[in-house]
């Protein structure tokens, strides 16, 4: 009985009813839908599940408001902290499901299962006495069967190759690490590059340590960050990595909404960055935290933007928390760049087309033309020092746009990605391969340097692809080769090291990477780039 106006009186009572600081008029009106309630329970012809109609009533209510109100039930709520605290609780490894058994991928270093043995490539068949290969194991499954609370113990038996039996190990479940750092390395003779994937309590002090990582190499001097598909996170480590880049007392981000008066966040005098040419990578998936970074860094003119217009998010929600452990995250105030943006998108015509954004951004060209990029002219803003033009009201736009590769040809390789047969592919070779691998590849710096995908690898992954419906185009594979080569063998390093490896394989077809490292590197253009908006 999912019926709109019984889940928003609802709603409103079980928000508004019961707290006095309210107006008069919402008292007013929380009297009559509690009368209503009242009347339904009394009266109604059919039994009412008040918990889902409520928590229906929740969400339609918020929906009214804005994209980014949200209701957030019991069992989301600690599934959607956990990335941005930085931890969790669990047995510390990466794995995949590959032909219906939990191989690991990795050990995390000093985790609950390194510390007892488990090993890259070894199959998990029990948990806690339950076989879970072979009978349709999800990643949920996993999760619920693996995770617990700190100091708590499972136990799993494995297959390792070598073995003739299973193994028994007792896994005692500590804190895990979730690290928003990707990758951290330096990519040329003077640039050191780091990808930031999101915005957690953790990001700060990760991304302080990269750059003194960096630092201490001797050739650091200037920076690519790597903001793509960074969907935000805290709002404080935006600011806090910002720091890095600007000098004392300098405006990062201010806050302001109706009800919330004006916060400014200033830069400290501690930035680890403050000179030294920078480049910050947008896209599409670039939101909220990220957009503060790269609109800090845009109005005060302290580094190039490269990359596709970001999403437009501009709004700051806070989190009210229900006593049954379910929350709202409610919009209070937007958030403005230094020189006055919002850079969140319209929404008035609902959550739908809000969300159809990026689609509609597709059909219009915007990410293959610059010329196409939607630009609220009324929201012109000038930057800091040089006063270029900047624009509000629809996300960060790049100084140095880059449209996607979208060549017809890689249509072959993303069936191959989509249809699941490239991962498991790689996995299933890693696994067969791993210690000879690593017996003649020892480091990854020999096997970046050495390592070459053969012909017969190739040919393995066409005829797989065959085998589960994706035919082999002979056209695409000549023009992707080299694509699909360095996509296998980033891939492959993953799977032996770390995702660092996998980035620094990766990055170098990157056409958004190409032109940072050419802007980075001629100071002439990087710095007329800084006057000119050209």
């Amino acid at each position: 009985m999912h019926k709109p106006f019984l889940a928003l009186a609802i709603a409103f009572i079980l928000l508004f009813s019961t707290n006095e600081s309210f107006s008069q008029s919402v008292q007013s009106q929380a009297m009559k839908l509690n009368w209503l309630l009242r009347t339904i329970d009394s009266y109604y012809s059919d039994s009412v599940n008040i918990q889902d109609i409520t928590e229906y009533a929740i969400v339609e209510m918020l929906s009214k408001l804005d994209p980014h109100s949200v209701y957030i039930s019991e069992k989301e709520v600690q599934e959607m902290n956990e990335p941005l605290q930085g931890s969790f609780d669990g047995i510390g490894i990466s794995f995949n499901i590959f032909h219906d058994t939990l191989i690991v991928l990795q050990t995390i270093p000093g985790g609950p299962s390194e510390k007892v043995g488990l090993a890259a490539g070894d199959r998990i068949i029990y948990v806690d006495n339950e076989l879970i290969a072979g009978v349709g194991i999800t990643n949920q499954d996993v999760f619920k069967k693996l995770k617990g609370e700190k100091g708590t113990l499972v136990k799993v038996r494995i297959l390792r190759k070598g073995d003739s039996e299973l193994l028994d190990f007792n896994i005692i479940r500590d804190k895990i690490p979730l690290h928003s750092l990707d990758a951290s390395y330096i990519i040329d003779e003077h640039t050191g590059y780091i990808k930031l994937s999101r915005f957690s309590a953790t990001t700060t002090e990760e991304f302080i340590a990269a750059l003194q990582e960096l630092k201490n190499t001797g050739k650091f001097e200037n920076l690519i960050l790597d903001l793509r598909g960074n969907g935000g996170g805290f709002l404080k480590a935006a600011y806090e990595v910002s720091d890095q880049f600007l000098g004392l007392g300098k405006l990062i981000v201010y806050t302001e909404g109706l009800k919330n008066p004006r916060k400014d966040y200033v830069a400290t005098s501690d930035g680890i960055f403050e000179n030294g040419r920078l480049v910050v990578l947008i896209d599409g998936g670039s939101a909220s935290a990220s957009e503060i970074v790269s609109g800090a860094v845009q109005d005060w003119d302290r580094g190039v933007i490269v990359g596709r217009r970001s999403f437009g998010k501009g709004l700051v929600q806070q989190p009210y928390n229900y006593i049954d452990g379910s929350m709202i995250r409610l919009t209070t105030a937007h958030y403005y760049t230094p020189s006055g943006r919002c850079i969140q998108k319209p929404y008035e015509d609902g959550v739908e087309d809000y969300q159809n954004d990026y689609a509609d951004r597709y059909s219009r060209g915007e990410l293959f033309s610059k010329d196409s990029i939607y630009i609220n002219t009324e929201l012109k803003y000038k930057t800091l020092v040089n006063k270029r033009d900047v624009f509000g009201g629809g996300g960060v736009i790049p100084d140095i746009f880059v449209p996607m590769d979208t060549s017809s040809h890689f249509k072959y390789l993303n069936e191959l990605v989509r249809k699941n047969i490239f991962n498991p592919f790689v996995i299933d070779y890693v696994d067969k391969n791993r210690n000879s691998l690593l017996k003649k590849y020892p480091d990854f710096a020999t096997f970046k340097k050495n390592y070459d995908v053969s012909k017969e690898m190739l040919e393995e992954l066409w005829a797989e692809g065959e085998k589960n419906g994706v035919s082999k185009n002979t056209e695409a594979i000549n023009f992707l080769e080299n694509n699909i080569k360095r996509q296998l063998k980033a891939s492959i390093a993953r799977n032996l090291w770390t995702a660092s490896c996998f980035y620094e394989i990766i990055n170098e077809g990157e056409e958004d990477i190409i032109n940072a490292i050419s802007i980075i590197n001629n100071p002439t253009q990087y710095n007329s780039m800084l006057k000119n908006n050209k």
